[in-house]
């Protein structure tokens, strides 16, 4: 079941659901919208020979470089970027999250899969976005960016997420795999 306007602010205003700095003008007939905060990770330029192996920490480590306290996100043609949302959330044990991007930003260009917010994480919200039209794309701190949609699980959830990502602020870059992936 997909939560409401009307089941969201009752979960917020029982502090079961926790957004946090909050203004009542994100919460949207069936979802909230998140803004950007003022952090964006452009990739380094390693050279058409290279090839990333996600089970190198020099590699994973040497990815992207972060930019913090930034006026202006610019999201260069074909590029893809992390952002991070202003917003942190607490979810309780009983929703999942599925965030996608506004489709105002898809109707200029922008791409952005979709990502989960498992029951039980704590944190900002990590965004992986590319840019496929042909000129760069001006971002502002502060911007609704990303919308998202809360369903409830059938239960709660025997173990909440305890990833890697928990309790990240800002941007957090992509975890060492093992060679199996995990």
């Amino acid at each position: 079941m997909i939560l409401s306007d009307y089941d969201l602010m009752g979960l917020i205003n029982n502090k079961r659901l926790v957004i946090k700095p909050f203004v009542r003008n994100i919460v949207r007939e069936n979802g909230v919208d998140f803004r950007l905060s003022n952090e964006i990770a452009h990739h380094i330029e390693h050279g058409k020979d290279f090839v990333l192996d996600p089970t190198k920490e020099d590699h994973v480590s040497s990815t992207y470089k972060v930019m913090k306290n930034t006026k202006n996100l610019v999201v260069g043609s074909m590029e893809q970027v992390l952002l991070s949302t202003k917003e942190e959330i607490e979810m309780p044990d009983d929703l999942v999250g599925f965030v996608e991007l506004r489709s105002t930003w898809a109707r200029h260009g922008l791409s952005m899969p979709p990502t989960i917010i498992d029951a039980g994480f704590k944190g900002t919200v990590t965004l992986e976005v590319s840019n496929n039209a042909p000129y760069g794309i001006k971002l502002n701190p502060a911007m609704r960016f990303a919308h998202i949609i809360f369903i409830r699980t059938n239960s709660r959830v025997a173990s909440s997420y305890k990833g890697k990502y928990q309790g990240q602020r800002g941007i957090k870059l992509p975890r060492l795999l093992d060679s199996t992936g995990a």
